[in-house]
């Protein structure tokens, strides 16, 4: 079976987007260039940041279209987050509200990337 391990985010501009990123995921980028930026986060999921100006083949489309989830323990993790995030000028697509699947809000990164935190319903 094949499974993802790698994620690759087009962005406008790869180092401003690194910093964005080290100070979300409290991680330093393992490569860092004009037109690229690699995170390896704790879970091993790696994170990629390519220029939509020079990935082959050409990039056409926008962020907004998927989701970076990050799970979290509980609610009061969520709200903190979310006051963090709302706090540093995240444009926020959706404060924190109940859902089916649990507790949750989304905002976006400088590229329009939807970035939601969550925690399940019942844990």
């Amino acid at each position: 079976m094949t499974h993802p391990d790698f994620i690759i985010l087009f962005v406008d501009n790869p180092l401003k987007s690194a910093d964005f990123y080290q100070s979300l995921f409290g991680v330093e980028p393992v490569e860092r260039s004009a037109t690229f930026a690699l995170f390896i986060v704790p879970t091993g999921l790696r994170v990629g940041l390519w220029s939509r100006h020079t990935a082959q083949p050409a990039v056409t489309s926008g962020g907004g279209g998927a989701e970076l989830c990050f799970k979290r323990e509980d609610e009061a993790d969520v709200e903190r987050i979310y006051a963090d995030w709302a706090g540093r000028g995240l444009r926020v697509l959706q404060t924190p509200v109940q859902m089916d699947f649990g507790y949750t809000f989304v905002v976006t990164d400088p590229d329009g990337h939807r970035l939601r935190v969550y925690s399940m319903a019942g844990q």
